[in-house]
């Protein structure tokens, strides 16, 4: 089967998926390639592994993989082997047990504060909300001219940097004497990645006295959105800076938790006792 990937990374670059795409379908094939072993691709199995997800993962990250899988069984022309995503009940409200609220926010950049890189780099990823994907294109060059342009899903999108934050990773480039390219970069000189950040966002987590479970790259970008859209009010403005073809994916980004909205029932005045 290593040669059948191949030939489908090959395939899902050819239809122009951003890296991060083609590097998350692929890590949901060999996933279930390594789970299948010496059997034989057939639908009863393939549900069979659906039933095992389903049972360690929630629904959403499930349909995810089933959409890298059934791409797959359709690029090797098995597309009877192709099995239905998870229904999902639209979500209300967030769960405040994952989500990041900006007093955590503060404490994580205190703890983060002697770490020089991973403390803009945090902050470069709220304050602009892009992907942790997309941090490889927060370049010299980016910071001089005050925005990003990001090419992704067959689109490009420009994302404008803060004034203030420009201003502290001018000072970082010199410091680190970077003349062009990448500004958060590892040792030997390459772009972080997901795993890089992920594992030093989480070193955080006991200092700063937040949970674990709310402390990853992703959240920082779910902080933004909720924060642009309570001043702003303005979820179409926001799909485009986020990069979302459908708003209704924006929508999940701005839901609010139970607390809050309980605030907001208390605050109508509408009971008289």
């Amino acid at each position: 089967m290593h040669t059948q990937t191949e030939k489908f990374r090959t395939y899902l670059i050819s239809e122009e998926k951003t890296p991060a795409t083609v590097e998350k379908y692929l890590r949901d094939v060999r996933a279930f390639l390594a789970w299948l072993g010496s059997r034989d691709i057939e639908k009863d199995v393939v549900l069979e592994y659906k039933s095992r997800l389903c049972a360690r993962y929630a629904p959403a990250s499930v349909n995810a993989a089933i959409s890298s899988l059934n791409s797959f069984f359709s690029f090797i022309d098995r597309h009877e082997c192709r099995v239905k995503a998870v229904k999902i009940q639209r979500q209300i409200f967030s769960s405040s047990d994952r989500e990041l609220i900006k007093t955590e926010y503060e404490r994580l950049l205190s703890a983060a504060k002697k770490k020089r890189r991973l403390y803009l780099l945090m902050q470069t990823i709220c304050s602009s909300g892009i992907r942790v994907s997309e941090v490889r294109h927060i370049t010299a060059e980016a910071v001089k001219n005050g925005y990003a342009v990001i090419e992704g899903k067959r689109k490009l999108r420009k994302i404008f940097l803060p004034k203030a934050l420009c201003k502290m990773l001018k000072i970082y480039i010199n410091q680190q004497r970077i003349n062009s390219g990448p500004i958060f970069i590892t040792k030997s000189g390459r772009p972080l990645d997901r795993s890089n950040i992920w594992a030093e966002m989480k070193k955080l987590c006991k200092t700063a006295g937040v949970a674990r479970q709310k402390v990853f790259p992703h959240n920082l970008r779910h902080l933004f959105a909720r924060t642009y859209y309570t001043i702003q009010k303005d979820i179409v403005r926001l799909a485009d800076i986020l990069g979302h073809s459908s708003i209704n994916t924006t929508r999940i980004y701005t839901i609010e938790n139970g607390e809050i909205h309980q605030k907001q029932l208390e605050r109508l005045g509408l009971l008289k006792c």
